[in-house]
């Protein structure tokens, strides 16, 4: 599916990935997807998100899918960013979680405009983060029809990652070059 020539707005996606099974500090608990389905939802229809729109996106289980599920579901094209091949990618982002989540990318991978960053950018130089590089390249194709139109989406506890690239560095990038954001803070919704 190709974006559209001049979408009317970019709508970049970062967020928890549900909780492996064995995580210590639970943040975005397997039985807390409606919650943020629907939240996620809500802010598409506040946004008039719909067809003259392009949703940029990773493929993780938990946030990542549920927002391309919500663009999809609204005829928004889809580019989905993977810092690593389908291969690799797969059970560290999605399928330790079990249930339905490897279904799920799959169909959203066959709706979308699919992009790898080694197989695009090359390999990483030393010291270059994998998940940081894959959250710049994203901002780098939002923010390619213009800043103005970037609206940055997160489903997030606003607190620091479990490693480097997570939700909180994109954020820190967003507002350093935009400023459009819209958190969806875990803390207030799981309550």
């Amino acid at each position: 599916m190709n974006a559209p020539v001049i979408p009317n707005q970019v709508l970049l996606f970062s967020g928890h990935m549900i909780d492996a099974p064995d995580r210590k500090t639970p943040r975005f608990p397997a039985d807390k997807e409606p919650i943020a389905r629907e939240a996620i939802e809500a802010l598409f229809d506040q946004l008039a998100a719909g067809p003259q729109g392009l949703a940029i996106c990773g493929g993780a289980c938990g946030g990542d899918l549920l927002f391309a599920e919500a663009a999809l579901a609204r005829g928004v094209a889809l580019e989905m960013y993977l810092p690593f091949d389908v291969s690799t990618f797969l059970p560290k982002s999605v399928t330790f979680a079990g249930g339905d989540w490897l279904s799920r990318f799959k169909a959203a991978k066959a709706a979308c405009e699919l992009h790898i960053l080694p197989a695009e950018r090359g390999a990483l130089k030393d010291g270059e983060d994998p998940y940081e590089q894959n959250n710049l390249w994203m901002l780098e194709a939002a923010s390619r029809f213009g800043t103005e139109k970037v609206q940055f989406i997160c489903l997030w506890d606003g607190k620091g990652g479990d490693g480097p690239g997570g939700t909180q560095h994109l954020m820190e990038e967003v507002r350093n070059r935009h400023g459009h954001t819209h958190r969806l803070d875990t803390t207030q919704l799981w309550s």
